[in-house]
């Protein structure tokens, strides 16, 4: 197994997320041959995209057999649809859209993930960008399927952001004039707008502008008068 594998680049996932089977000890005997595999193909897919992505780097970096990547994933295609649904979407789920439910006041729990996203982005989080937007530019103009998962993605993202304003508004904490799924739309695509501009600028400094705007844009979503009562 090479020394890089599982290393923290790919426990953090852009630190956009917490990845269940990236945060499991390479060397425990619970980890099966497909989970490491998937996580390899993960970084693979991450530094190199998913065309250019080798199998037999994914195989060298695990040091499994060709027959046991083919006895998981018929092919290529099917590994990589595997690496965007079970690793990436599934850790969309558990940092964006499971802390969103069934909360009274998402404002501050969306200000709490994205000031934790600031505080722990690095130099090489930003040359390589977030897994699912560069998913999108690459796959979804060529690859139905590819772009049907990814699609699904953004949607889920959106409305749990979109249902979190609405819970909010009912608990009073969220201006009641808003269009929760307009603004859901608009949060998703800043954000993930700042990391691609981030990325092509190789600048934490743009990422960190754009992510203060953002900021500023969720906490003008309270309401305008809140009694120091309540």
């Amino acid at each position: 197994m090479t020394k890089n594998f599982f290393n923290d680049r790919t426990k953090k996932l852009w630190h956009l997320w917490d990845c269940r089977p990236c945060n499991k000890n390479p060397e425990s005997d619970h980890i099966e041959t497909r989970e490491k595999i998937l996580i390899a193909a993960f970084e693979e897919i991450y530094e190199h995209g998913y065309q250019a992505a080798s199998l037999s780097n994914i195989l060298k970096n695990t040091e499994a057999t060709k027959g046991a990547l083919y006895h998981h994933f018929k092919n290529k295609k099917e590994l990589g649809y595997a690496v965007l649904d079970e690793v990436v979407c599934e850790s969309y789920m558990d940092s964006w859209i499971r802390p969103l439910e069934n909360i009274d006041d998402p404002i501050t729990v969306i200000k709490e993930l994205l000031t934790d996203y600031a505080e722990m982005a690095t130099q090489d989080d930003i040359r390589r960008g977030c897994p699912l937007h560069n998913l999108a530019q690459e796959m979804s103009p060529i690859d139905d399927d590819f772009r049907e998962r990814i699609s699904k993605a953004y949607t889920d993202w959106q409305k749990a952001i979109e249902n979190a304003f609405e819970q909010g508004k009912k608990a009073g904490n969220v201006n009641p004039s808003i269009d929760s799924k307009s603004l859901a739309l608009f949060f998703v695509a800043t954000l993930e707008g700042c990391m691609g501009m981030a990325k092509t600028t190789q600048s934490i400094t743009t990422l960190t502008c754009c992510g203060e705007a953002l900021l500023e844009r969720v906490e003008s979503l309270r309401p305008k008068f809140i009694s120091s009562e309540t």
